[in-house]
């Protein structure tokens, strides 16, 4: 509790630090020094606060019990990815890629980099992991047409010049991706849950924890103080996010690095926490939570990140580009591809998770030599 207690003095203190000087702080004039300073401090807090909305929502999981805990964690996680996408979209420069760069390298890191470290260190513990097939493939069966339809298909209409979707579309495609999302959801929670929850084997049961019920000592107390400790966490996340964001633009250009390196980082702000949470899920040999965390997170991160950026884009007037070079679109096709024969129906292996830290490194290349 201390611990928390000192997290919100330092995220709020900041907070207000940068409502009253940020101005003067962030001006063009600043050393390059004292930028690198405040980025660092403005970093270490915000994923402070990150890991701080993870532990609040791991309170909430241990509560609920699976899959709602996991959800809470995902919806948490990805909250604030969108929040982060929208503070920087609603500030005074445009970012039409912004939100397009952001959920590519998120998954990426989820698809590849999280799902093969997992694979692959759960591999060399237990050498064989199981898994919830029905869970893992509903996944799948949304996110693949939910990932082409944002990330591949504007490259292709012809209502517009470039990788952008006209107002229909984007209209519709948002409306058809909450939708399908608010379907996943209502399979997940109600109406087949057991899909989603590790089948109990009684040998590993004690030794891994039992996640698939509610807590019997879970009261409404409880869950309402993790989960105002929660909010009041992510908050500070929101409101730093745009200072972040403009150290971050200044950096590139400074280095000259790849534009894309901006969404590269949010998606590492957002995704550390919980990706976390998923290799020690998959140590411990429970498979089953980290695909819960690592797809649920790379489904959440289409299913709400898509809408906002699109109804932002239709609010604001600005631009969105959403459609993936064409590099990026092979990468994805065989990230896509691969995931599917990983989750489909065998034990893991490390020879699974080989193969996607082997994509995960093709990305990080092609991030800085395009």
């Amino acid at each position: 509790m201390i611990v928390q207690i000192g997290r919100l003095v330092i995220a709020w203190g900041t907070v207000v630090a940068f409502l009253l000087f940020g101005g003067t702080w962030l001006a063009g004039s600043t050393s390059s020094a004292l930028a690198g300073l405040m980025f660092v401090w403005l970093l270490g807090t915000i994923s402070w606060c990150a890991f701080g909305v993870v532990e609040q929502a791991d309170h909430l999981a241990e509560l609920l019990g699976e899959p709602l805990g996991t959800l809470v964690l995902t919806l948490s996680v990805i909250g604030i990815e969108v929040a982060l996408i929208a503070a920087v979209m609603l500030g005074a420069e445009a970012a039409p890629t912004l939100g397009r760069d952001t959920m590519f390298a998120l998954l990426m890191l989820v698809l590849n980099g999280v799902v093969g470290l997992a694979l692959l260190l759960g591999g060399l513990r237990h050498h064989q992991q199981d898994y919830n097939l029905q869970g893992a493939t509903a996944y799948l069966a949304v996110l693949v047409p939910l990932s082409v339809l944002a990330l591949v298909l504007p490259n292709f209409t012809r209502s517009t010049a470039g990788p952008t979707l006209s107002s229909a579309q984007a209209f519709f495609f948002a409306l058809f991706t909450t939708v399908l999302y608010g379907v996943f959801l209502a399979i997940q929670t109600v109406r087949h849950r057991a899909f989603f929850v590790e089948r109990p084997r009684a040998e590993t049961t004690a030794a891994a924890g039992d996640h698939g019920g509610a807590h019997p000592d879970a009261s409404m107390a409880d869950v309402l103080r993790h989960a105002i400790l929660l909010v009041v966490t992510m908050l500070p996340i929101v409101l730093l996010a745009k200072s972040l964001a403009k150290l971050v633009d200044r950096g590139v250009a400074i280095l000259g690095a790849p534009e894309a390196l901006g969404g590269m980082l949010i998606a590492l702000i957002v995704l550390a926490p919980e990706g976390v949470s998923a290799l020690r899920a998959a140590i411990g040999n429970q498979l089953q939570r980290a695909i819960n965390l690592s797809l649920g997170a790379a489904l959440s991160t289409i299913g709400l990140t898509v809408p906002a950026v699109l109804s932002i884009g239709l609010l604001t007037g600005q631009p969105v580009v959403l459609g993936v070079d064409p590099a990026a679109m092979v990468l994805l096709a065989v990230t896509l591809l691969v995931s599917t024969l990983t989750f489909s129906g065998s034990p893991t292996t490390v020879l699974e998770g080989a193969v996607h830290l082997v994509l995960f490194l093709v990305y990080v290349v092609l991030l800085f030599n395009p």
